[in-house]
Parts: structure tokens; sequence; C-alpha cells
């Protein structure tokens, strides 16, 4: 966290001296240390020798404008905000300053106060972001400070260039990856964090559903539609809209969507006026759809729209250096929840879950290690308890342990009737624990013969 008993300081960038004066007066006197730079090498250098918290750069200037000035600040000072004031006739300059980085422009000739409450406004913001001041009792499975591996690193090291601007990003993975996390990510680090973060899952909805839930309706519009109805993208105005998923939607729907992208406007099924609708779009998918627009099943105009930039999560295969950590911080998670004693994990289960292909990734991961938690005797996870997780453990041919290996019915029967112990012999609750239907708990516990009845009523 910042030290705020100091007082925070403001770099003005700036090739007209007047402009310089007048922003120092009117920054100090809110209490905020100035320096000042008359141009992008000057500032530099005082970005090398002193603590700089925001910087006010002029766009056009000689030797190093404002864009290349920007350009070293994010790669030597990631995360430091930057604010452009740039002449009407270089608006587009700076807009496109801002989707490269920049958290905001001001033309000139710009109100004095209304500029130093932007700058405060952003300073306060920068602060709350600082370490320490998050909710979360430890940091997420895949923040920087929990992450070994270079893809993800490099991974994390983009989502920080691209959060602070306002371009639709495409986030591509398999399935179980993260890629609504690092969606969450992007706009919890961006300039939207205070609005909306809206989720669609395009894939889960169906067809004749998704319209409406995207662009809401009006009474009387369809069967059913006894009232108006808001759509999520009208829900995500100031906010981000992530569409999950998005290489499932219809052929109908990409129009739709391509024509929001393109104007900003959407209107309601059955309305007959547009609204206006600024919200940030990032979409994620595991398809591949170079492949779908070479079928004809996907306009490249739209995913041309969707990927001004494009992120790519590695697989939990390629970055197994990481699955320690996340095994940890998993155990550590789920104990808590359950407010059960840290399962210890030896170093053989440790090393059969690094050596396993995970094809479901880190929610797989996730997933076998809460099932294996439950499972597990003597407070220790070893690599006979994920059988019911639909992993092959080969138990007993990898177990270095005295234990006498159990046939694969025994090794069931008892997993099950251990479910049923911490469940309280409910059958439901029994199922969700081993990732099993209902159906398939009651075939098992018929088939071995296990009195469940007995077991609840122990409980």
């Amino acid at each position: 966290m910042k030290n705020t008993s100091q007082p925070q300081s403001v770099l003005v960038v700036d090739d007209d001296r007047n402009v310089l004066e007048v922003l120092d007066a009117r920054l100090s006197s809110c209490g905020l240390t100035v320096h000042k730079a008359d141009g992008g090498r000057k500032a530099l250098g005082i970005l090398k020798t002193h603590r700089i918290d925001l910087v006010v750069s002029d766009v056009k200037m000689p030797e190093m404008d404002g864009p290349a000035l920007l350009a070293e600040i994010i790669r030597t000072k990631p995360g430091l905000p930057v604010i452009f004031l740039t002449a009407y006739a270089n608006v587009p300059d700076a807009v496109k300053a801002v989707k490269s980085g920049a958290v905001d422009y001001v033309e000139k000739p710009f109100d004095g106060k209304a500029l130093t409450e932007k700058i405060q406004s952003i300073l306060r913001d920068s602060e709350d972001e600082q370490p320490g001041r998050t909710a979360e009792p430890e940091p997420a499975p895949d923040s920087d400070d929990d992450t070994i591996s270079p893809a993800m690193k490099n991974l994390h090291g983009l989502v920080k260039k691209v959060a602070r601007s306002n371009v639709n990003v495409l986030v591509l993975g398999e399935s179980g990856v993260g890629k609504e996390r690092i969606a969450n990510r992007i706009h919890q680090m961006g300039p939207r964090r205070k609005n909306p973060f809206v989720v669609v899952d395009c894939g889960a909805t169906p067809a004749g559903l998704l319209e409406s839930e995207l662009f809401g309706h009006v009474k009387g519009s369809f069967t059913h539609a006894v009232s108006d109805k808001k759509g999520l993208i009208e829900t995500a105005d100031t906010g981000t809209l992530f569409l999950d998923e998005i290489g499932n939607i219809s052929h109908e729907m990409q129009i739709r969507l391509l024509r929001f992208i393109e104007d900003r406007t959407i209107r309601r099924i059955g309305g007959l006026k547009g609204k206006p609708v600024d919200c940030r779009i990032i979409a994620a998918t595991n398809a591949d759809l170079g492949e779908a627009i070479k079928a004809g099943q996907f306009r490249e105009d739209l995913f041309f729209r969707l990927r001004v930039v494009t992120l790519t999560i590695p697989p939990l295969r390629d970055r197994k250096a990481d699955i320690p950590l996340l095994v940890d911080h998993f155990v550590r998670q789920f104990c808590r929840q359950q407010q059960v004693e840290t399962v210890r994990i030896p170093e053989e289960t440790m090393g059969w879950l690094c050596d396993y292909s995970w094809p479901g990734n880190v929610r797989e991961l996730k997933n076998a290690i809460e099932g294996g938690i439950v499972l597990c005797r003597n407070n220790t996870l070893r690599p006979e308890d994920f059988h019911l997780t639909g992993i092959t453990t080969d138990a007993c041919e990898q177990s270095t342990a005295d234990d006498n290996c159990l046939s694969l019915e025994e090794s069931e029967k008892n997993t099950i009737l251990r479910a049923l112990e911490q469940t309280g012999g409910i059958q439901k609750e029994a199922a969700e624990v081993l990732g099993i239907s209902r159906r398939a708990i009651h075939y098992k516990i018929k088939k071995y013969g296990i009195d469940a009845g007995s077991i609840k009523a122990r409980h």
C-alpha cells in the first residue's frame, strides 16, 4: 500500500511553459507534489529518479511525443496512469493513445478545476488498487504472485497493458483454463472496474432466447413477453460485457451483434427506438474461429471487430510448474470453506498430480482436489483418493506405501461409504461430492448393498 502520509506526486509534461506553470499552481494548491518536464525525454529522466503517481502529458511534442512517452511508461512503469492533453485537431491521436493504455484525455483549453478533480479521482482509484487493499483473504490462483510459468507471466503482462484501455479483447483457450477469470481481471484493472461486469454464456443459452437475453424486449413483442425487459447489453452500460463461448452464436445473432459493435446502439425486440450503450466487449471461445470462418459458420468481419487484442491462455499441461501452487491454493481454500483441518499432500501425490495431463485444465484440477479432500483418510491426500473423479490413477502401482491395495470395486465401495459418512447419509449430497449423478449413486449403493439409511440414522 502507498504511504499516504506522503503527498502524491504528478509529473506534468508539455513543451508549452505556460501550461506547465498553470498546472503546477493548480495541482500544488491541492497538496500534490508537482514535477515538470518540457519534453518526453526529460520526463523519462524524472521517472527514473522520482516516485511519480500520475503523468499528465501533451500529445504533440518535439523529439518524443506523448504516445512514444506512453509506450516507454507502459514498458518501464506498467500501471502508472497517464492523462493526455490535446488540441482539438489531435483528438484522434489522443483516442488512439487511450486505446494503447492511457487512462483518459482532455481537450485544450481545459477546465483547470475539472482536470484537477479528474486527477484526484484517478489517484484515489490507483491507491485503492495497491496490494493489501483487496477484500480476498489470499491471492487468486492465477495472480502474478501465484504463478511461476513464463507463459502465464507473459499473459499477465499483456493483461496489464490492455486493461486500462477500452479496446475489444478476444480470449482464447481450452475449456477450464480460466477465460472468465482473465476477462474479469481485465475489467477489475481497467477504468470501468466500478461499473457492471456482465457475463453472457452464449453456449448455455438456447439460440431462441439469446436475442432476448442480450437485447431485451418490450411487452407484447412475443408470447410470454408480459412486461418490458432490459437486455444484458443494456445492463452492461458503462461497464464490461463478457460474451463467453462466442463461437456458438447463430448467424442471425452474429449480424445483430456486429451491428451493435459498429454503432453502439441497441433496439429491444419489438421496440421502435434505439438506445446508445457504452460498454467494453470481451469475448471468449475454445473453438477455432479461423476454421469456423472457412466453413462459413462465423462471420469474418465480426471476428476482426472482436479481436482488436487477442489473448491466449495456455493449457495446464503447458504450465505444469504452476500445479503445486494451484494445488496448495485449492486445498487451503476448500479446507477453509468447509472448516476442516488443512489436508496434507505427500510428495508422491504432488508428483502424480504434476504428471497427469489435466484435459479439463484448472477447473478439472480444482474439482479433483475438492473431491479428493472429502474422500481422503487420516487428513492426507493420496492418489487413490481420486478414483471417482473420473481420473485414472493407477494408484496401486504408483503408491510406494505399504498399504494393501484394494480391488477397484472395493475401493469404489469404500469411497462411496466415505462420501455418505461425510454427508450424513444424504445420497444427493454424496453424489454431488463425488461428481456423479443421483441415478449413478443409487445404482452403486444397490450394487454394493450399502445401507445408506443406517448411516443417516447414526448422524
